[in-house]
């Protein structure tokens, strides 16, 4: 039962990241979180900022960012601190537009990416100065 219910999560949202963004979407996006940043969830700039803070990243510090979707608020810190951003989620697609938007920042070369759960990290202890998972349970 456990393992169908992971294939209908995984199922839906591949399917949700696999849809392009729109105009409206992306207006949505600005009035809710305060930029458009091609997020799925509900952290805003503000609370990512607050993050940055808490976190205290220096440059060349590694962040793991855990069910990144399309790399929020994981590349976002990594852009204001020069941190090296590890992003991690399940849909390929996310993890595609994740590698992308990293691309057009410049961010690609202090960014990586995995196709990986929370509960199954491939990596080893103390791998990273800081983890962050935003909008994921």
């Amino acid at each position: 039962m456990k393992a169908r219910r992971q294939e209908d999560i995984l199922k839906r949202f591949t399917e949700r990241y696999s849809t392009g963004v729109s105009p409206a979407l992306n207006a949505v996006e600005r009035r809710a979180i305060g930029a458009v940043v091609g997020a799925n969830g509900y952290t805003t700039v503000a609370q990512a900022e607050r993050l940055l803070s808490v976190l205290d990243l220096e440059p060349g510090a590694r962040l793991l960012d855990i069910g990144a979707g399309r790399g929020w608020p994981g590349l976002y810190l990594s852009q204001r601190s020069e941190c090296r951003a590890v992003i991690t989620d399940i849909p390929c697609p996310a993890i595609a537009t994740a590698r992308a938007r990293a691309e057009r920042l410049k961010l690609i070369g202090r960014s990586d990416f995995a196709l990986a759960t929370g509960s199954c990290l491939p990596f080893r202890d103390a791998t990273f100065d800081a983890v962050v998972h935003t909008d994921t349970l």
